[in-house]
């Protein structure tokens, strides 16, 4: 359900264009696309929140949009096989599977290759990208005319019923996005399974439009179910995680002898090594520079990075939710 400040901000912006997903509406939409815009389209599982992938300021909107509570790992949508092995490395398993159900509602969770360019963001600062080739006409249709990766999360309010017509996408987003592509109701109705191909024997994280018997007739064998406990395969559950080399001190309002600072509305005074995530306050700017700025402050050998306090609201929780991940005791040896 929506909150009254999201209905309030809703009816505070312009309506959403809402056109059928016929050839020059999807032009418009890759121009968006290409432009860091939103568009909301259709595909055989239910209709998703599209972003360009490979940028971590477009995928940032993508959170903003849904009032995301967490940085949580997006399925990136591909042309086709081809496209997916220049973002990741396949296993025979995974190349298996590729072939037998793409184009179609089966996400594959691989280690990202030496050529992927799917951001940080989007990955959620992950050495692993989910990817999808969708069998939806109109989702392939934009993926060939945008000649992008798509990160697309579906396209409604974070915790809310998904939406499998552009009416649905309309009920939540109207106003907070660029476009809605409208080629009627999804024909699959459930999100992809999502298999994680990471190591060892395949493991079903997620259920969904293809089923546990026809993903175990191809493989010749069972399915490992997620492991969960003390080492899930799904991201972002682990109490430490995300983490630099470098350890983190927050909430810190000035920087110690030796440290780096990563800045928040220009708390710190500019130096060399000082990285600003919003000068002006901005949550979503600075969940776009979160990942970037980290890594690039650990890459110069700072032991400890002082974080200065970013107020815990919007998307500011999620970026303190890592934060406080990143900051946390790590196990031995790390």
């Amino acid at each position: 359900m929506k909150t009254e400040k999201q209905i309030s901000d809703r009816l505070a912006l312009p309506s959403s264009p809402c056109r059928p997903a016929d050839a020059a509406a999807i032009a418009e939409a890759a121009r968006i696309l290409r432009a860091g815009g939103l568009v909301a389209f259709p595909t055989e599982t239910v209709y998703g929140l599209g972003a360009d992938a490979t940028s971590d300021k477009a995928v940032a909107k993508i959170y903003a949009a849904k009032g995301r509570p967490a940085f949580n790992p997006l399925i990136a949508h591909v042309e086709d096989l081809v496209a997916a092995k220049r973002q990741a490395i396949f296993t025979d398993a995974a190349e298996a599977l590729a072939q037998a159900f793409w184009p179609g509602p089966l996400t594959l969770v691989l280690p990202i290759a030496p050529t992927g360019n799917i951001c940080a963001l989007a990955r959620a600062g992950l050495d692993s990208v989910a990817l999808r080739v969708p069998a939806h006409d109109a989702a392939r249709r934009l993926l060939a005319a945008t000649g992008l990766p798509l990160a697309a999360p579906s396209a409604n309010i974070s915790g809310h019923v998904s939406p499998v017509t552009a009416a649905h996408v309309g009920d939540d987003l109207d106003g907070g996005i660029d476009l809605i592509l409208d080629a009627g109701p999804c024909p699959v109705g459930v999100e992809s399974t999502i298999i994680s191909c990471l190591d060892g024997r395949p493991r079903l994280l997620r259920p969904g439009g293809v089923s546990r018997a026809a993903i175990e007739a191809v493989l010749g064998h069972k399915l490992a179910d997620d492991a969960g406990g003390e080492a899930p395969i799904a991201p972002g559950q682990l109490r430490s995680h995300y983490a630099p080399h470098a350890r983190l001190r927050l909430a810190a309002t000035s920087l110690e002898p030796g440290e780096a600072g990563l800045d928040f509305g220009g708390i710190f005074a500019k130096a060399d090594n000082i990285l600003e995530l919003s000068t002006r306050g901005d949550a979503t700017e600075a969940a776009a520079n979160l990942f970037s700025h980290l890594r690039a402050l650990d890459s110069r050998g700072f032991a400890t990075i002082a974080v200065a306090p970013i107020p815990d609201t919007g998307l500011g929780e999620a970026i303190n939710d890592r934060l406080a991940r990143a900051a946390a005791e790590r196990p031995p040896g790390r």
